[in-house]
């Protein structure tokens, strides 16, 4: 039995397809009336045709435009995420100014006394019950 064969290369006419042809087309896509397969059954042309039709006469599709399609779960997630962060954000700013009025009332004060109250290392450490300059606590 012999098959009958296809010829490799087929030479079809170039068609071209008017602008309103292609502008409804894509009105159907973007309308869900048509899927893309259909398209292409229906004009005889390959996705990428379809797609540049689409990048082309659609407003909402670019090319290199990425569409993020996520679900109403994954948004509340999102959305409380972003909540906590900025929450974070503001909490971090509240300490770093409680820092700033710290350093700066160390500064002051070490001004008024007369010495460096960040830098005096030299008093001994006292837990309460032993002598200090040679004192007990019952004298």
């Amino acid at each position: 039995m012999r098959q009958k064969t296809k010829p490799k290369f087929e030479i079809r006419e170039r068609r071209v397809f008017s602008e309103e042809v292609r502008k409804k087309a894509v009105k159907e896509l973007v309308t869900k009336r048509t899927t893309i397969k259909e398209l292409m059954s229906q004009h005889q042309v390959g996705r990428n045709t379809i797609y540049r039709w689409l990048y082309k006469y659609s407003a909402y599709h670019e090319q290199k435009c990425t569409l993020v399609v996520q679900m109403q779960s994954e948004e509340i997630k999102n959305s409380e995420l972003q909540r906590r962060i900025a929450e974070l954000e503001r909490v971090v700013g509240q300490k770093q100014l409680e820092i700033d009025f710290l350093n700066k009332l160390l500064e002051v004060g070490s001004a008024e006394l007369g010495f460096d109250l960040k830098k005096n290392f030299n008093t001994p450490p006292s837990n309460g019950t032993g002598s200090t300059n040679g004192r007990t606590a019952t004298s």
